[in-house]
């Protein structure tokens, strides 16, 4: 006899549809079931209507994939919104709020030790 949930995969979506809120639900979708099934049989399109989410990047396990990737058992699927903000550029402002040698990383130094180490 088989088990009635051999063909059912167990995966669980993630998403943050704003800064400090992230949406995250675990549920049970059909076999061969794609990234795209899987958002439209969440809550999360009728929780957050004015969000976007097929503009949205999407991935398994913090790889990139297309909306029809087929999923396996135990998926986590992401959604990301794009950056608002280069890393780079924040990372370099941040550094230089924070003073250039003064504080952070440089503030102690070894005895006779180079600058910047």
């Amino acid at each position: 006899m088989t088990d009635p949930l051999e063909h059912w995969l167990h995966v669980t979506l993630v998403c943050s549809p704003a800064p400090r809120e992230v949406f995250e639900q675990g549920f049970t979708l059909p076999a061969h079931a794609t990234a795209r099934d899987a958002v439209l049989a969440s809550e999360l399109p009728s929780r957050f209507p004015a969000l976007d989410w097929a503009a949205m990047s999407v991935g398994v396990w913090g790889r990139a994939v297309e909306w029809q990737q087929a999923l396996v058992e135990g998926d986590r699927v992401e959604l990301c919104r794009p950056l608002t903000v280069d890393p780079k550029v924040a990372r370099r402002e941040r550094f230089r709020r924070q003073g250039a040698r003064a504080t952070g990383l440089f503030a102690r130094r070894r005895e006779g030790g180079k600058p910047g180490y």
